[in-house]
């Protein structure tokens, strides 16, 4: 069986590629097709790891999700992870097959369309409709000769293709007819429709804008769909604009929860979850403040695609110290995966599996060395956290090993790693609980964990335990994802591109 497909190009990067994509998987999925996400190549340190230890974006975890199907790796099967000294590791069908400089990889791109194509042939066989995904926008010529994401995929497949612009920083129009016009003639047949992405304010005013933007190109405008706050997707980049921390008054009863930005983030996508809880400010912090405030009630450093590198960028810019200090004065510090290892007493990379310095001091929190090896972990988890007696889903994404001293306690007991039983202690807390480190990440995404934490620092404030909300349903959010598409879009046009019954 041959699955239809349809395609989601953009005039460029966050014009909300990944958002619409997602929101024809579930409008599709909701009138009963079988659907799976699909995009050929991600460059992003936001993964997710799948059941069998596949290392995808995670962007197309939650479009697999949205789906309701597992997420596997021939929905991604090509992802670059850009470092700090080495260019970017490359991940072929969820295996690290090296790191690359962009030289390196362009000439070893040629060996991955057939991946690519059999990646999509693999899901095709197996669903009735694919919703593929570009990457950035298909007008960049200079890229033009190393493109295995956009066109070219399109091109490969016989894709239709939907581009994408965002009305809401201004100039979408510009953005559209400059994209087509840089397409050759070729691609541009592939192009069936626009769709302009995250419109605020009344339809109608929009109106003579679509009218000349369709007489220019020949081309429909398939829809305008309204800028929507709080939709529950990831992001795929990491931050695209990190908001920093509020003041914080002693009347506003909110925990002050900052997140300490290194250049190479990853996984920005572990802290979104507090965004939610209605006594928490969260806010990220690129470099000491310049005047005194209010100390943080939890500092969390989260994980690095360059630990080191990232290490001496805090202590060259003074994060280092504001972390130290913070602590010094009261507040909780927790490290995530390259958080956890900055913490230690000691980071060991003799072979330069990620950096050319051999060895580096941590920040000293904890009583733990690290040593980066070659071998990369990857691994869903499931775990009881020790101290709330509370279950947490995870996973790990790795190149080091972490040793604790016996100063230390575990943080967590891992029950199920790759849907086998295990016993075994991960992470390690000092020994007033005051700094913890571990290498699981999502594991704020668990409610009743989450509100435990935020009720620990919440007693230490002397206030009132509150109780813990879950998360959305999954059915509002799939049925808010479908709205987008249902309520703003010409649905009879839609399945004519995509070649479905109405």
């Amino acid at each position: 069986m041959n699955a239809k497909k349809v395609m989601v190009q953009g005039t460029g990067s966050y014009v909300g590629k990944s958002v619409i994509a997602a929101a024809l998987c579930a409008y599709f999925r909701q009138r009963g097709f079988r659907v799976a996400p699909f995009k050929a190549q991600n460059m992003s340190n936001n993964s997710f790891v799948t059941a069998d230890g596949g290392e995808i974006g995670r962007a197309q975890a939650f479009q697999a999700q949205v789906c309701g199907i597992e997420p596997s790796v021939e929905m991604n099967p090509i992802l670059l992870k850009p470092a700090a000294e080495k260019g970017a590791q490359v991940v072929v069908l969820g295996k690290p097959a090296g790191v690359m400089a962009a030289s390196e990889y362009h000439a070893f791109q040629p060996r991955l369309r057939e991946i690519i194509q059999s990646s999509f042939n693999t899901l095709s066989s197996q669903f009735d409709l694919v919703v593929i995904e570009g990457a950035g926008s298909p007008a960049e010529i200079n890229l033009r000769p190393f493109d295995i994401v956009n066109m070219a995929v399109a091109q490969m497949i016989g894709a239709p293709v939907i581009l994408v612009g965002d009305i809401n920083p201004g100039g979408v129009f510009a953005w559209l007819v400059g994209t087509l016009e840089l397409l050759t003639a070729e691609e541009r047949s592939l192009v069936k429709g626009f769709l302009i992405n995250k419109f605020r304010g009344e339809r109608s005013l929009l109106q003579g804008g679509v009218d000349f933007l369709e007489a220019k190109t020949g081309k429909k405008v398939l829809g305008v769909v309204p800028f929507a706050p709080g939709l529950a997707v990831p992001e795929e980049d990491g931050l695209h604009a990190p908001k920093p921390p509020e003041p914080q008054t002693p009347e506003s009863h909110r925990l002050n929860i900052q997140v300490v930005l290194p250049p190479h983030i990853s996984n920005s996508t572990d802290f979104e979850c507090f965004e939610t809880e209605p006594d928490v400010s969260l806010g990220y912090v690129m470099r000491p403040p310049e005047s005194a405030s209010s100390v943080p009630d939890l500092i969390i450093l989260p994980g690095s695609k360059s630990t080191m590198a990232d290490l001496q960028h805090f202590r060259r810019t003074g994060l280092a110290k504001y972390i130290l200090d913070c602590h010094a004065a009261g507040a909780a510090v927790a490290g995530i995966c390259g958080g956890y290892q900055m913490l230690g007493q000691e980071l060991r990379d003799p072979a330069g599996v990620e950096s050319v310095t051999p060895s580096m001091p941590g920040l000293g929190l904890l009583h733990v060395v690290t040593n980066f090896e070659s071998q990369k972990t990857t691994a869903q988890v499931q775990a009881i956290h020790l101290a709330f007696q509370t279950p947490v889903r995870a996973y790990e994404i790795h190149m080091g090993r972490t040793v604790r001293a016996d100063s230390c306690a575990p943080v967590f007991k891992v029950v199920e790693r790759r849907r086998m039983a295990v016993d075994e202690f991960e992470g390690a807390a000092s020994s007033d609980d005051s700094v913890w480190g571990t290498y699981l990440h999502g594991l704020f995404d668990a409610p009743v964990f989450r509100r435990c934490l935020l009720n620990r620092l919440r007693e230490r404030r002397g206030w009132e335990p509150l109780n813990h909300h879950g998360s959305p349903p999954a059915e509002e959010c799939l049925n808010l994802l479908a709205s987008l598409i249902r309520d703003h879009v010409d649905l009879h046009m839609l399945h004519q591109i995509v070649d479905v019954l109405g």
